[in-house]
């Protein structure tokens, strides 16, 4: 097996492959429930767990099952890890849990988390499972951060409001007034507000993409003109 490049990893996780702004996956949750900052960390810490987890799981049976039932095996290890993490978000988390409502049991059809399970996982040893599934989540979980913050700040005027679903009274002043007596964009919180939002993300990261490629050909060596001198041996017809 050739060595496993655990850089390779974290960028296609965090950048390269980002299963939101490239692969475009698990649209739907990261589209619904990104309104506010808590709430896209809320799933966004939901689906990382689950995803690390399915990759470590499924990395350490891949050599016991067989092909006949490799998928319903991962689904059903998917499907038990999203009940087991829905009882913890009950029992710490409740109220959160009640605004994410239908979302976090449908981290099992996540795209995302099936296809690192049988792409990634079922074809590597427990340790770049763990890292990859670590690494998807944690770039799904920026996005979906990221994403709420932009809606949050242009459609309340706040950051970071009402953290103490998430982290307890602890966080009940994390919320940041951007912008005092702020009446609100409605429309930004809004399932349209969340495409634009999105898009604007991909685009941001394509135009780095772009300009990261642009300077990498400007420092390569440049190539030689004119002509060259080619020595021949026998005869020219």
């Amino acid at each position: 097996m050739s060595e496993i490049d655990y850089g390779r990893i974290t960028r296609d996780g965090l950048w390269s492959n980002n299963p939101a702004t490239v692969q475009i996956l698990g649209l739907c949750p990261l589209l619904a429930v990104t309104g506010t900052v808590v709430n896209g960390m809320g799933l966004g810490l939901a689906t990382l767990g689950v995803l690390t987890a399915s990759n470590l799981l499924v990395s350490l049976i891949r050599n016991t099952i067989t092909e006949t039932v490799r998928l319903p095996v991962f689904v059903m290890i998917i499907a038990a890890l999203v009940t087991l993490t829905e009882m913890i978000m009950q029992a710490y988390t409740f109220e959160l849990y009640q605004i994410l409502g239908i979302f976090i049991p449908l981290i099992v059809t996540n795209c995302t988390i099936l296809g690192r399970a049988e792409s990634f996982a079922a074809r590597n040893p427990v340790l770049p499972a763990l890292v990859d599934g670590f690494m998807m989540g944690t770039g799904f979980l920026v996005v979906l951060v990221l994403l709420g913050g932009m809606r949050e700040l242009i459609g309340q005027g706040t950051l970071f409001a009402d953290m103490d679903l998430l982290f307890g009274p602890v966080a009940a002043d994390w919320q940041i007034k951007v912008v005092e007596n702020y009446r609100g964009f409605l429309f930004a919180v809004l399932p349209p507000g969340a495409f634009i939002g999105l898009g604007l993300i991909i685009a941001g990261k394509n135009l780095i993409d772009g300009r990261i490629e642009a300077a990498r050909q400007r420092h390569r060596a440049p190539v030689e003109q004119g002509t060259k001198r080619v020595r021949t041996t026998g005869k020219v017809g």
